[in-house]
């Protein structure tokens, strides 16, 4: 493309913004004043009575009509241009002369992040040097220039390359600006309402993920206020950032603040929530969410109800657990493998074995086949009490349903027989598990000769 047809393609750019303005409209946003930065510089000539703010639009039409090249194109433009087009992407930083960096000028600056020969992940890595190298400039980007190459990137869908930006310019030491200016001057480069949606959901993501509580919530009332639509899963990475800092009412309060607004709030989202309240200790308040969300139509699922099934099993309160229970019934959530293994841990650890037992049974009756894992958990239970007679009936029965029993099964068998000293059985259980191919450890074989003595 000849310096001719670079500047014939911005000149199309422009007229395309500037039919999108109103007519009365006296002030020109940043795109359009980086062209005329362009036009000032010595590579083309435009008449001062097209920067005048008096019907800017039609002079600026006129103008361009008969704009016509002088001389040649800033020669800082035209090297460094070059070198990134011709450069391959892992060497593009060495290839470019940082002696060149201290002499551009904010306009060189502006061409070059706007040529449209240049890949945008090229002038990605520009922009990233000169941050990289500020003490060599002898000006200070600003912030216009970083928002159109961070409107250029979400456009391209390149939100990781926007991600690193923002944290170079929000969270850096030296090179800060403050939201409120970045708010003003995103609505007046972008008319784009997904754009501009996007780019203040990313902010809203680097204050988070950087612990910058107090500035996101900012973020997100000046969403909410100017009816820009808040991703649902941006708030619940927030959330779960919350709960990961163990900072749980800080979590309960903007859920508050998310159903206040018009998010779409999503199962998901409460889950989060509810799962940091259990972790706590709260489950009544997580299992109380859930019922007054359920109430606004946002219905647990499964996931949602084994995390409180979970915490009520760990913790043995079985009063609160009744509730979820019959929660699960009423809103129709079935149970799936971890609802049952959440069960059976909870009863065998509290003693409950019988009940354990019972959720055994309840599986087969729901169609879902039992695992060795989980009669070793009951069998093992029995055998902790002294309960033999109904660890061998479990024993027998998850034979009989052709479960094949683990190592693990085997030993509880005999260790519980030697604590109540029939060794008989425990050597008639290490022989059958040993004609299975599975031989006994040390702490068995002890065991075996404990009770003989």
């Amino acid at each position: 493309m000849t310096a001719v047809e670079f500047y014939l393609d911005a000149r199309q750019r422009a007229c395309a913004k500037v039919f999108a303005f109103e007519p009365e409209s006296t002030q020109l946003d940043s795109s359009m004043s980086i062209l005329f930065r362009s036009f000032k510089s010595k590579s083309l000539h435009i008449p001062k009575r097209c920067l005048s703010t008096q019907n800017p639009v039609e002079n600026l039409l006129d103008t361009l009509k008969t704009v016509k090249e002088t001389p040649p194109l800033d020669p800082q433009f035209t090297t460094i241009s070059q070198t990134l087009i011709k450069s391959a992407s892992k060497t593009l930083r060495n290839s470019i002369d940082k002696t060149l960096i201290s002499t551009l000028s904010p306009t060189t600056v502006d061409l070059i992040l706007s040529d449209p020969r240049l890949k945008l992940s090229k002038c990605f890595t520009f922009f990233t040097l000169l941050l990289e190298n500020q003490t060599l400039l002898s000006f200070k980007l600003d912030l216009q220039t970083h928002l159109f190459l961070l409107v250029r990137l979400v456009k391209a869908r390149r939100f990781s390359e926007v991600e690193t930006i923002l944290n170079l310019i929000l969270i850096g030491e030296n090179y800060r600006y403050p939201f409120h200016n970045f708010a003003s001057s995103i609505r007046n480069l972008c008319d784009n309402p997904k754009i501009v949606s996007k780019l203040f959901n990313l902010i809203f993501k680097v204050y988070s993920d950087n612990s910058m509580r107090d500035e996101a919530l900012e973020v997100f009332d000046h969403m909410d206020n100017n009816r820009i639509e808040i991703n649902e899963r941006t708030c619940t990475l927030h959330l779960i950032h919350l709960r990961k800092c163990d900072c749980l009412e800080m979590a309960v309060e903007f859920f508050r603040r998310m159903i206040d607004s018009v998010i779409d709030i999503s199962v998901y989202s409460m889950t989060v929530v509810v799962d940091g309240l259990c972790k706590c200790g709260e489950i009544r308040r997580g299992r109380e969410l859930v019922e007054e969300m359920s109430g606004k139509g946002i219905k647990p699922n499964v996931i949602t109800c084994n995390t409180l099934v979970d915490a009520c099993c760990k913790r043995w309160n079985f009063g609160e657990l009744d509730l979820v229970l019959a929660l699960m019934e009423k809103e129709g959530v079935e149970f799936n493998a971890s609802t049952y293994k959440f069960l059976i841990d909870g009863y065998t650890s509290s003693g409950k074995i019988e009940e354990a037992e019972k959720v055994i049974l309840a599986m087969w009756d729901s169609g879902m086949k039992v695992g060795a894992y989980l009669y070793t958990v009951v069998i093992n239970g029995y055998c902790r009490f002294g309960n033999m007679e109904n660890a061998l009936s479990l024993f027998d029965e998850m034979t009989k349903r052709e479960v094949s029993p683990s190592a693990d099964a085997y030993w509880a068998l005999i260790n519980g027989f030697c604590k109540i000293g029939q060794v008989g059985k425990a050597e008639r259980f290490a022989n059958e598990m040993q004609e299975k191919g599975v031989e006994l450890d040390k702490v068995a074989y002890h065991k075996l000769l404990q009770g003989r003595n």
